[in-house]
């Protein structure tokens, strides 16, 4: 049985049921997640760097989260669905995140939203909970830090960072997340933290040992041949079937075959 709400997670986390979560940013795609046992959908700001080519997340708005999550929702309607607050959407202030993480609520449908970073966003974690809007952590690797951070690189491999990351993750369930985004980070570090909370962790590069997992759909399905981290594994190869049959088209519009009987109207 798929997520249905918040307190699922919980559930799944205590029977030792993994959880399994995929991103999502369009109606085309979330029409078929939606006939699968998938448990959440993820619309990432990743789409930043999937759908609009930008070189990071950073460049996303709120206003293409609203976009994309509304669509995915109309394809998907059933399945758990987890929106990004993009960058710069909940760093001003806790009036300014509680008004943009209700915008992001109100205009989509989604479940529940979901923000990078640890204590210095407690405050932020903790006002969203008490307006009613379910809070999902990002920690480790936080793409919308890049710059900060020096690049996409594993996090928590030092004794400072790794003590960092388990505080940090520590924190956001007392702040009332309910459930904790680990990417790229330590296996055993993801272990330690799965362990030490209440509170699910969906892992990205983070091993075996989280209470579920989330990929980039795009990259899953092999649309992105270029892409390939340690972490991916590919579940097919679609930018080799997409591409085999464009040209099959494209040579047979050239060469009179299409539209053939069949195609037409009489």
């Amino acid at each position: 049985m798929a997520l249905k709400n918040i307190n699922d997670f919980k559930k799944f986390k205590k029977e030792g049921t993994p959880i399994s979560v995929l991103t999502c940013y369009d109606y085309a795609f979330a029409r078929i997640m939606e006939k699968t046992d998938l448990d959440a959908i993820l619309v990432g700001d990743s789409l930043g760097n999937v759908v609009a080519g930008y070189t990071s997340t950073i460049p996303v708005t709120l206003e293409q989260m609203i976009y994309h999550t509304e669509i995915v929702r109309r394809g998907a309607p059933s399945k758990f669905l987890v929106s990004d607050m993009p960058f710069m959407s909940y760093h001003v202030s806790i009036e300014d995140s509680l008004r943009n993480a209700g915008n992001l609520m109100k205009k989509t449908g989604a479940n529940a939203v979901k923000l990078e970073g640890g204590s210095d966003f407690r405050g932020v974690v903790e006002a969203l909970v008490r307006a009613s809007i379910p809070v999902m952590g990002h920690l480790g690797l936080t793409p919308q830090s890049v710059h900060k951070l020096g690049g996409y690189s594993v996090q928590g491999r030092d004794e400072e960072k790794r003590k960092m990351i388990l505080e940090d993750a520590k924190i956001l369930e007392e702040a009332g997340a309910f459930s904790l985004v680990l990417e790229m980070v330590p296996e055993d570090l993801a272990k330690e933290i799965s362990e030490s909370i209440s509170i699910p962790t969906i892992g990205i590069g983070a091993g075996r040992y989280c209470d579920g997992q989330v990929l980039v759909i795009n990259d899953m399905l092999g649309i992105e041949q270029e892409f390939y981290p340690k972490f991916l594994k590919k579940y097919a190869d679609l930018s080799v079937t997409i591409t085999n049959a464009v040209n099959d088209y494209s040579r047979e519009v050239k060469e009179h075959l299409f539209p053939d009987e069949k195609n037409i109207f009489k």
